[in-house]
This record gives structure tokens, sequence and C-alpha cells, in this order.
């Protein structure tokens, strides 16, 4: 038998370290060990469980086993964002299993916590307003002590609160149906093999957005803290997770200037040359702009993300969003086997971006009336798609051709040069419905 070195731990292999399964008793910090069972096909315990041989982008080479090889020193059972945020710093490099009981309170006290001394709103929206301040000049050379110099303080004070930063070979993991986080942006940033599952995020909530009269004709507000990021990172694997604004969504917002006051950015953004992603069997509802891949289109950014930004979504549930899901630069995007259900505020789903090679099959749309098929795909920039056997209200329909003719001089090229090998199951896409229905989205493991 061929054996493999995987995070520390030699193991018997017959697929790489994707095979490597570990099981688990006790359940508290200090009270867990671990033996393995890649050979007794003995179900690990949900923290101790790996991304299997073969699912997607994630898999790919090494593969994805999170924190499964961690000892007992170094696994975490935590109830306060306190608790999660010394677990992901404690330890620092060994493997780490976190495990997420109840649902975390990551906003902080209140937005009046984080502003400094001197932050006024009200000054803000009297210093900026368009009429005095004009629409041709954006204000990050507003100095310190501007309104605009005091909000980008405060909001530096949230942005170290609601940010968690983690590390290398880690397991985040919901126990129950009830685990998550309220406010919190995880920092997935320059680092390898992490897994993330079970879990609730509602988004965070930017107390301090910024004005930018140069974003449109008209300005807007542009808020900061994605739910997850992904930042040059490699192997991530995002599974079964429920991504929502929750008690906040953005019909809940006021207008200033006569544009919406956006206190949300995104629910995932895979950047800056990340690679090696899997995200499957989650729910990613009630939000605006949703998943991003890649960032800009700028010759700085295209140096660092060309050739990297790999990434597969299957068995996803896409529901009630306008837009990004996802929206894609540069990488090779698997997309297959998910649902998404449009609202009527839909926008698009696809968006196809610069030099991105986005492969879309077995899918299943459900459009309500006055959402046309054609708002499926949009095109940012000339790239090809492949777009198979993909299924619009219960009918095979050609994507890319429905866009064509749909959208006036936006045609798309088909073939996006290249086939994905790593899946597993592929179901039919009439049977994605049902399947995702009943199994995407936090609370669904055992």
């Amino acid at each position: 038998m061929r054996t493999q070195r995987c995070h520390g731990r030699v193991i018997a292999v017959a697929a790489g370290c994707t095979a490597l399964v570990l099981a688990v008793t006790g359940t508290a910090s200090g009270s867990a060990s671990a033996s393995a069972s890649a050979q007794s096909g003995a179900r690990a315990g949900l923290d101790r469980q790996v991304l299997p041989a073969r699912d997607g982008w994630a898999a790919y080479g090494t593969g994805t086993t999170g924190g499964a090889a961690a000892d007992a020193a170094h696994v975490y059972t935590v109830t306060t964002w306190e608790q999660f945020k010394a677990a992901l710093a404690d330890g620092g490099s060994a493997p780490r299993i976190v495990r997420v009981k109840g649902m975390i309170d990551a906003d902080g006290p209140s937005c009046a916590s984080f502003a400094v001394p001197g932050y006024d709103f009200a000054a803000y929206l009297k210093t900026y307003d368009p009429a005095v301040w004009g629409r041709t000049e954006n204000l990050d050379a507003e100095p310190d002590d501007s309104p605009e110099g005091l909000r980008r303080a405060s909001a530096a004070r949230q942005a170290a609160f609601v940010k968690a930063a983690v590390p290398a070979d880690t397991t985040i993991v919901g126990i129950g149906r009830d685990a998550g986080f309220q406010g919190a942006s995880l920092q997935i940033k320059g680092v390898d093999n992490v897994i993330v599952r079970n879990l609730t995020f509602e988004s965070p909530l930017d107390c301090f957005p910024q004005w930018d009269p140069t974003d449109t004709a008209d300005g807007n507000w542009n808020s900061e803290y994605d739910s997850a990021v992904v930042h040059g990172s490699t192997h991530v694997w995002l599974d079964h997770n429920t991504f929502t604004d929750g008690e906040h969504p953005d019909s809940t917002l006021p207008t200033y200037y006569g544009r919406l006051y956006q206190q949300h950015d995104g629910e995932l953004d895979i950047v800056k040359g990340a690679d090696y992603v899997t995200a499957s069997w989650n729910v990613f509802e009630d939000h605006d702009k949703t998943i991003l891949i890649g960032n800009s289109d700028s010759a700085s950014t295209a140096a660092v993300d060309r050739g990297h930004l790999k990434a597969t979504f299957h068995h996803n549930l896409f529901r009630n969003l306008v837009e990004r899901a996802p929206r894609i630069r540069f990488g090779q995007v698997d997309s297959y086997n998910n649902h998404v259900v449009a609202g009527a505020g839909h926008s698009y789903t696809y968006g196809i971006g610069m030099e991105s090679q986005l492969v879309a099959e077995h899918n299943a749309f459900t459009l309500p009336d006055g959402v046309p098929a054609g708002t499926i795909l949009k095109k940012w920039k000339d790239a090809p798609v492949t777009a198979a056997d993909n299924h619009v209200n219960g009918r095979p329909t050609d994507l890319i051709a429905v866009h064509n003719a749909e959208v006036p001089g936006g045609i798309l090229r088909s073939g996006a040069g290249w086939t994905p090998v790593l899946r597993t199951r592929v179901d039919r896409p009439q049977a994605v419905p049902g399947l995702v229905g009943h199994r995407a989205g936090a609370g669904r493991l055992r």
C-alpha cells in the first residue's frame, strides 16, 4: 500500500490526502481522541470529515483536509466571538478544529461603540451632499480630521472587531442545527487547507459606508465586510452553509442622497490569486452582490489572478438574489447541479467577465413571470462559456442562445475551452430542485 504524509501524519492512501478520514470521540477541547480510519471505512465525526476525492477544484492535488489531523489540545468548542477568535489564534501552526455552538454575535455592542470621538453622521451628510460637494471628486484624499477621515477611523475600529483571520489546516464546523455567526467576516487569507461547514452567516452590517459621488452618474454608498473572503488562499471547502442578510435585508435600509445606504458587501469573495475552492450544498439567499470571483480588470490584478481562481459550485441553492451567482474574472469556474430561484429583483445570475472560463451545466433555474431567461447570463467582457443541459422552469434551455436572442449587442461565444473532471455525483437537472431544496444549507448535516 502506498503511503503519503498528510499534515504531519503518514497514512495509507488510495487517492492522495483526500483519503485521510479520522474518527473522533468526545466533544469539548481537551476531551477528544482521534484514530485513523481510512481503511476501515468508518464514518468520521462531522468535525473530522474531509473533502471527498474528486469533489471539485478543492480536491485538486493534495486535496482539502482542514484540521482533521488536529490533536486533542487543538480541538475547541466556542460559544462567543471572543472565544472563536482566541481559538483561531491559539496553537501556532498546528492543525485545529473549531466547533461552533449556537449563533455567535460578532456585530459588537453597537455602531456607536465603534465611532471615534468627533465622528458625526449628520456632519458627514451635510459636508458631502452632492449639492455642495459635487459629483466629480471622490473622498479618498480627505484629511484625517475631516468627516470622511473620521469615518475611515471608525470603520477601521469596526473592521478590527468583525474580521477573524483563519489559519491554515483549520476546520470550522457548526454543531447542531442552529450554529453560526451574526455579522462575522471570515478572512481566509494567504493560507492553505481550510474547511467551513454547517454554519449560518448573517451578513455583516457596515456601520460606516463610504459615499462615492463618482460611482455611476448618481453616486453610490459602498460598504465593506463579506461574510467569507478567500484571498490568495488554496484548497478551501465551503459546505452546507447558509449565507443570508437575515434580519437586515436591503429593504430595511434607508436612502441618502437619493441612493440606497448600502450596508452589505458580498456573501463570498474569491480573489487575489486564490485557487482550488469547492462550494457545495450551500444556500445563498436574500442578497444583492452575492459572489465575486476576481475583483478587478486591472493589469496589476490580472498579473495575480491569471491562471488561478479555479472554483467549483455544485448543489447550491441561490434564492432571491439580485446578481453575482457568481460574477467571474479570469477563473476556470465549474457550476453544476445548482438551483437558482430568482425573485422579482433578479438582475443576472452568471457575470461573464475578463478572461473568464465558465462551465455551467445540469443546473435548474426557476424564474418568475417578468424575468426573462436571457438575464441568467450577463456579458461584462468577451469570454467563452460552456452551457449545456440546463433547465429553466422545467424546460431544457440553451442559455447562450436565449441570451443572444434577448439581449441586444451582448453576443456570447460558446465553448469555455476546458472540460471539468473533478466531479463526484452529477444529477439530472430535473432532480436538482428537490435534492437541493431538501439537503442544502446549514443544519442539514449529521
